[in-house]
């Protein structure tokens, strides 16, 4: 076991930056190598020159948790002094604050050694230096967006584009290394500056081009084009169809539910021929795909059910006067309830708008109360590459294997990650079961997020783990001066020493 002197300042310091004369401190910790003079922080705000010394300028985060599932929660301060000693059983120690192992031959800023079940447990913690990542964000709006492909722009400049919609969803994808490196300076600054803001949960404008406007923030609804989206749409218009047609049976002798991908129609939907409902004759606009389900009934827009329709009246194409009959009712509503249209076809075979009845609106708003309310996501996918693995191991490819046969467990601040098949170590998190601001930059430009390699201790040394600078969580806290952040565990996510040696 080593001792707690090696993470006091000074062994940091000498680990992480080199002193140079007028008391300036070369800071090495990514490749923009600045020259920190006594006081002042690097050009990332994240190292700073204290009394000549290279110093981390936030605090290493700690996340603590209740023993038992009704244990009281203890209220920890952000920068509050903890000097009594910490179980192993209930902290974690995350990347956040930790350092980085540029210029990647150096061991992890932190390797913490603790005892679970039993077993000698090991975590890895760093900040990784990602410029090999993006942002993937699903944002809950029928409206449309922007074509697919369509280029995404911050400050004006091409950070990402818009890719395949999901169900009641858009999607975009933001950054990765060609936005970042691959064009221009301000290219790269905006595209940075953009992910950063939208991992840190902040509120960022994207334009599309070919489209709109949309405000995305991590767990806040979507402002498209100025207005506040509400609602998710229940499911496609045939889906809608299928879920209320017995609902709509009595109080209506045809609906039509608009949607930009699939319109459905309820007497030829299979739903209205199970409930053996009488054909209104009604044909409207598009490509009929199986009966009462049809495509490309109108262009997608911010209308109606994601489609350019403003006037529902207009999707129809026929009204069949051999099938249709004077007085039949006739509804037209939208996926998520907040448009509706009633009408009576009248003896020339006309639909004309009436008031809407009680009973058909309570069937409406039915709908809209089905709906999910609209929200934005937000998924940091980075590969994990040189410099991470070399702080774990001298031998990175055994990290490598070990990371996909899922015999050590990744975590990123302490959150799980989906880790993509195939080669390297591609994860992906919710950046919201992260703690708040989690992630800083290097002016390369860059994205720095924590990262954590936990497994047993036997296991890390068979991988050729750096043994001589393993350290206990209370040799961490004792170096930083009692003053590491600690925050609750988030309930939601597993416990990364849960069943670790399994």
């Amino acid at each position: 076991m080593s001792t707690p002197s090696k993470l006091t300042p000074e062994a940091r310091s000498a680990q992480f930056g080199a002193a140079e004369g007028d008391g300036i401190v070369r800071c090495d910790a990514c490749p923009v190598l600045c020259r920190i003079r006594p006081g002042r922080p690097g050009a990332c705000s994240r190292y700073a020159n204290e009394d000549g010394r290279l110093v981390r300028s936030d605090p290493v985060v700690l996340l603590a948790r209740a023993v038992a599932t009704n244990a009281p929660r203890v209220p920890f301060a952000a920068g509050a002094d903890h000097r009594a000693p910490l179980s192993p059983d209930t902290t974690f120690v995350t990347g956040i604050g930790a350092g980085t192992t540029y210029p990647d031959y150096k061991p992890a800023p932190l390797i913490v050694e603790s005892t679970h079940d039993g077993v000698d447990t090991v975590t890895v913690v760093t900040e990784g230096i990602f410029s090999y990542c993006g942002v993937k964000v699903k944002i809950d709006t029928d409206r449309h967006l922007g074509p697919e492909a369509a280029t995404i722009r911050a400050q004006g400049e091409p950070i990402g584009h818009v890719t395949t919609a999901e169900y009641g969803s858009q999607m975009l994808s933001i950054g990765g290394v060609r936005h970042l490196t691959g064009g221009s300076k301000k290219e790269g600054n905006a595209t940075c500056e953009t992910m950063l803001a939208l991992c840190n949960r902040e509120a960022v404008t994207l334009t599309i081009d070919g489209g709109h406007e949309v405000v995305v923030q991590a767990g806040c609804a979507p402002i498209v084009d100025g207005v506040l989206e509400s609602r998710m749409r229940v499911g496609c218009g045939s889906a809608t169809i299928g879920m209320f047609a017995r609902q709509f049976q009595a109080l209506a002798d045809e609906v039509i539910v608009l949607d930009d991908h699939i319109t459905g129609v309820l007497t030829e939907h299979q739903a209205g021929r199970v409930l053996d409902m009488r054909p209104s004759g009604i044909r409207i606009r598009g490509r009929k795909s199986t009966p009462g389900r049809y495509f490309r009934v109108a262009e997608p827009g911010m209308g109606w059910g994601g489609t350019d329709i403003t006037d529902p009246l207009a999707v129809i194409q026929t009204i069949d006067r051999k099938t249709a009959w004077p007085g039949m009712r006739l509804l037209f509503v939208s996926t998520t309830g907040e448009d509706a249209l009633y009408c009576i076809v009248n003896d020339d075979f006309t639909a004309l708008p009436q008031p809407m009845p009680g009973s058909v609106q309570a069937v409406v708003d039915r709908i809209k109360q089905n709906c999910e309310p609209a929200l934005c996501s937000v998924l940091f996918m980075a590969g994990a590459g040189g410099s991470l693995r070399a702080g774990v191991t001298e031998n990175p490819i055994l990290l490598t294997r070990s990371v996909g046969l899922e015999e050590t467990r990744v975590t990123m601040g302490g959150a799980p990650v989906h880790l993509w098949a195939g080669g390297g170590i591609t994860v992906m998190v919710d950046i919201l079961r992260m703690p708040g601001r989690s992630f800083g930059y290097v002016p390369t430009p860059a994205l720095v997020a924590p990262i954590e390699f936990t497994m047993p201790k036997a296991h890390y040394l068979t991988l050729g783990g750096h043994r001589n600078d393993i350290v206990t969580i209370n040799d961490i806290v004792s170096a930083v001066g009692g003053t590491a952040r600690i925050e609750a565990w988030q309930e939601k996510n597993q416990w990364p020493l849960i069943d670790v040696h399994r």
